[in-house]
This record gives structure tokens, C-alpha cells and sequence, in this order.
């Protein structure tokens, strides 16, 4: 059924009409329209503009309706035209004819935007405690590292030696930004557009802040042309979620290439890896490519929600049905990106390999500069060592204290122990570098603000 035929139209809509129209991607939001409704029609008979008893009648129908939709029960028809008609249908079919005072005071406008922000909501919470997993997941790892030592990278280059458990415990981080805006974007969804109607409210006496109130939300609309034309929100949703598998794709291209040959940094285990048709021995990380390549989708999801609202007039516009396709298709990417990456990681074993010798260069730069040499002289002096060492075919280890303060008289022999690794992780004293002090601060960090010991 639809909410608009007979009245106006004489005769019922084109196949053609139906069939380019109705889309079926918002029966994921049955069960928070049934919960709108409930609190909308609590609210008519607090207001008494629909009286007790039908307020009962409709109250218990709607009950068994999110018992169907909870138990996946809910007899949908070909003839919905979406969920919100399908639920008064199936209301008029358990109480009868007073389930036509549903929708009082209300418009579907009001009640998608509504919907949205209850589903999103739910979502958002769901994709917190993924995110917090994956997080959980990522300190463990960096605890099970221990003390092993890796080259950072800059240009894809080998630049300083740093723990692997900070290199781990940086896309800690950056989940936990994404944590963050997630729930900053939760508080902002908290807001309810029902009493808005179609456009500019209602004559009727209709309690806002009430429906606000039962649906468990901070308030009510203050601008009902807002309320019911504005998708940012969504935008948002679709933003916070692609950020987030963007964040995941680089973590993806890092777990590709440490499991390769030619890195040798990690094993996966078989249940998170698949094989080849051809190449009996090939064990390859099919997860972290996925990652990757569907944070391409999740980008073009984004930018579909984004393009449908630049050119809309105020208030709805059928343009705003597409954003549900999209912002339902990048939830679905991350939440199943989020869990198949956390168990990928979790079970992985990393064994990565040292860095190479001439990632303390800084080090013994700034051995200079302790002493009071410029940074851009000191700089220079290693710069010229390393190109010596390389065009005699030896490396920082070949080098004696002698000829090291031979080759600068400002160097001094204890400066030969700044070229190990460890010591030049020892070495760090900016606070968030890459030491092992720094790395169990950010562990110690991480656990309070996940609430973990």
C-alpha cells in the first residue's frame, strides 16, 4: 500500500511508476520506525488528541509489530511502498481501522529523518565497541612484540629504527580518532525532527520535546524545515565511517607487504588467509586486499550522499531516498572490515626483520649537536661519512673510534654505541617518540581510555 493513493489520484500508480520508485533498501529500518511510532502515539494520547482506548489498541498492535520485526517475523508484501507504509498496513490488519490515526500530526518526512537518526545511532554504537576491539587487538599485539625493532619508513624509505609496537600503536591512535567522531556524531543524531511534518509543523498540539524525551533523545528540532530537509548528518555518518576504512586501507597495504617474501615480517593464519587456484603454494592475505579495495567503495559511497544534497531546495526532496542505499552500504563495508581485519591481526605472528645500519645516522648527528654543532653542519658531517662508507664498500659497524674522531675531531669515541639500534631507541626523549618508555606510556594510555586494565 502507499500513504498518498485514492484522494487526489483517481487512478492508482503506473508499473512503471512502482517499479522506478520503491526500493526496498529501508526495511532495515522497521524496527526504529516501529519505536518512533510507539513513542509518537504515546505521546497523541498524552496530548489527548487520540483517546485512550484507541491509544491502547494501537500501542499493542505496534508491540506485536516490533516483536515480528525483532523475531524477523514481519510479513512484508510486494505492495509496500516502504516501511512506513508496510507498518501501517500491517497495523490496520491487527487493530483495524483506528490504526489510521498512526499518522497523526505526522508526515513521512518527519519519520524517515527520524528513523535515520535512530538507525545511525544503533550503528554508531555498534561501530564504537569494533573500533574498541580492533584497538584491544592492536595493543595486544604491540604487548606480544616486545622489544622488537624496525625500521620507520619515510618515502618509503628506512628512516629511524623504532619498536614495532609503536608502529602498531599508531593505528591505535588513529582508531581511536575515530572512535572520537563517531561519538561527537552520535550526540549531534540525538536530536528529534518529529513534529516537523511535511515542511512547517503542525496545527495540532503536538508535544515535541515529549516524543524527544521517550525516544531516549537530547531534544527536539528547532527549525522544522531543517528538521526534515537537511541529510548533513548523514553525510557525517558516511564521513566518519570512510575515514575509518581509510585508516584500516593503510593498515591493509602494510599487512600485504610484511607477509610478502621480500619483508618476511608476518604470518597469518590459515583461517584468515586464502590460497591460489593454480599455485599450490601461495597463502595469500585476501582480508587486508579487500580492506583495501573496498575503502574505494566506501569513498564512493561518501560522495554520492554528499553530491545528492549540493543542488536541493529546501525542504524534501525524493532525491534523499538514494542517501540510504549508500549510507546502509559503507556501515555494512566498515562493520565487516572491522571484523575480519581484528581477525587477521589477532591471530598473526610477527617476526620482522632489523632495520638496516644506516637508520642511526640522525643519532650520531645529534651527537653533534649536543656538543654545540649546528644541526645543518652536523648533518652534513654524517651525510659525508655515510657517502665515504658507501663508496668504500663498508658500513657503520667497519668503522673504529679512530677513525670516526679521525674523520671529525668533534666526535668522540663513546659516540660508536649511538649506532646500535638499541641504543638509539634508549636514546629518545621526546615525549610520543619512538622508545619503549614512550611505548608502554601510550599501552598504559590506550587501556584507560578503552576502560581496559
Amino acid at each position: 500500500m502507499s500513504l498518498w493513493s485514492g484522494g487526489r489520484f483517481d487512478d492508482g500508480p503506473a508499473d512503471a511508476l512502482w517499479r522506478f520508485t520503491v526500493d526496498g533498501s529501508d526495511r532495515r529500518l522497521l524496527e526504529v520506525d516501529v519505536l518512533g511510532s510507539i513513542a509518537h502515539v504515546t505521546m497523541l494520547g498524552e496530548v489527548d488528541l487520540v483517546s485512550g482506548d484507541d491509544v491502547d489498541s494501537l500501542l499493542g498492535g505496534l508491540h506485536r509489530i516490533l516483536a515480528e520485526a525483532r523475531d524477523g517475523d514481519f510479513p512484508w508484501e510486494d505492495g509496500d511502498e516502504d516501511v512506513h507504509s508496510a507498518v501501517e498496513r500491517r497495523l490496520g490488519e491487527l487493530v483495524g481501522k483506528v490504526a489510521g490515526k498512526l499518522h497523526t500530526g505526522r508526515s513521512r518526512n518527519d519519520q524517515v529523518a527520524l528513523d535515520l537518526r535512530l538507525y545511525l545511532m544503533a550503528s554508531i554504537g555498534d561501530r564504537v565497541e569494533q573500533i574498541e576491539r580492533f584497538i584491544e587487538t592492536l595493543i595486544e599485539q604491540g604487548v606480544a612484540v616486545g622489544d622488537a625493532i624496525v625500521p620507520s619508513y619515510t618515502h618509503v624509505q628506512q628512516a629511524q629504527a623504532v619498536p614495532f609496537a609503536h608502529h602498531l600503536l599508531a593505528y591505535a591512535w588513529m582508531l581511536v580518532r575515530d572512535r572520537d567522531r563517531f561519538e561527537g556524531l552520535r550526540s549531534r543524531m540525538a536530536v528529534s525532527p518529529l513534529g516537523a511534518g511535511a515542511s512547517g509543523g503542525s496545527s495540532l498540539p503536538l508535544d515535541t520535546s515529549r516524543s524527544a524525551e521517550l525516544l531516549g533523545m537530547n531534544g527536539a528540532f528547532t527549525n522544522s524545515m531543517d528538521a526534515v530537509g537537511s541529510r548533513d548528518l548523514v553525510a557525517e555518518f558516511a564521513w566518519c565511517a570512510t575515514q575509518t576504512m581509510v585508516h584500516l586501507s593503510r593498515l591493509s597495504e602494510e599487512l600485504i607487504l610484511w607477509c610478502s617474501s621480500e619483508f618476511s615480517w608476518a604470518t597469518y593464519a590459515d583461517a584468515f588467509t586464502t590460497g591460489s587456484s593454480a599455485m599450490p603454494q601461495k597463502k595469500n592475505p585476501d582480508i587486508a586486499e579487500l580492506v583495501r579495495g573496498r575503502s574505494a567503495v566506501a569513498i564512493g559511497d561518501l560522495t554520492a550522499i554528499l553530491t545528492m544534497q549540493k543542488g536541493l531546495p529546501l525542504t524534501y526532496n525524493r532525491d534523499f531516498q538514494e542517501d540510504k542505499r549508500a549510507v546502509f552500504h559503507v556501515d555494512d563495508v566498515l562493520a565487516g572490515s572491522l571484523d575480519a581485519l581484528t581477525g587477521l591481526v589477532a591471530t598473526a605472528e610477527f617476526h620482522p626483520e632489523e632495520p638496516d645500519v644506516w637508520v642511526t645516522s640522525l643519532d650520531l648527528a645529534e651527537a653533534l649537536v649536543a656538543r654545540g654543532v649546528p644541526f645543518r653542519e652536523a648533518h652534513h658531517v654524517v651525510g659525508r661519512l655515510v657517502s665515504t662508507l658507501v663508496s668504500e664498500g663498508r658500513t657503520f659497524p667497519d668503522v673504529t673510534a679512530v677513525e670516526l674522531c679521525a674523520f671529525d675531531d668533534r666526535f668522540e669515541p663513546q659516540d660508536l654505541e649511538r649506532l646500535d639500534t638499541a641504543n638509539s631507541i634508549g636514546a629518545r626523549r621526546s615525549a610520543g617518540g619512538g622508545s619503549m618508555v614512550s611505548v608502554g606510556r601510550q599501552i598504559s594510555e590506550l587501556r584507560t581510555l578503552l576502560g581496559s586494565s
